[in-house]
């Protein structure tokens, strides 16, 4: 795999808020693009990439933003299946 297939994939990945094994088959194994994602961010790889791309200050095309970033459903705080909100025992609180 090529770096910018590599990239289109980790970007995918994060914009779309898909789990590493829903990548399209079209990027490669989920596993290696995973892999090797871990292994630029260990070795500081993706850190010197943001820190390229920050020095451009006419930089507005990379901006990311709450408008294309989806979190899981379970980040907002959503209830479990069955999960019952109880009562306090403190019968002296608020």
């Amino acid at each position: 795999m090529n770096n910018r297939l590599f990239v289109e994939a980790v970007l995918y990945r994060y914009r779309a808020g898909i789990p590493w094994r829903d990548l399209p088959a079209r990027f490669g194994d989920w596993k290696n693009v995973h892999r090797r994602l871990r292994r630029w961010c260990e070795s500081g790889v993706i850190e010197r990439i943001f820190r390229y791309l920050a020095a451009d200050y006419d930089n507005e095309y990379m901006m990311i933003d709450s408008t294309i970033v989806r979190a899981h459903q379970h980040s907002a705080g959503a209830l479990k299946k069955g999960a019952r909100i109880r009562p306090s025992d403190d019968h002296e609180a608020g």
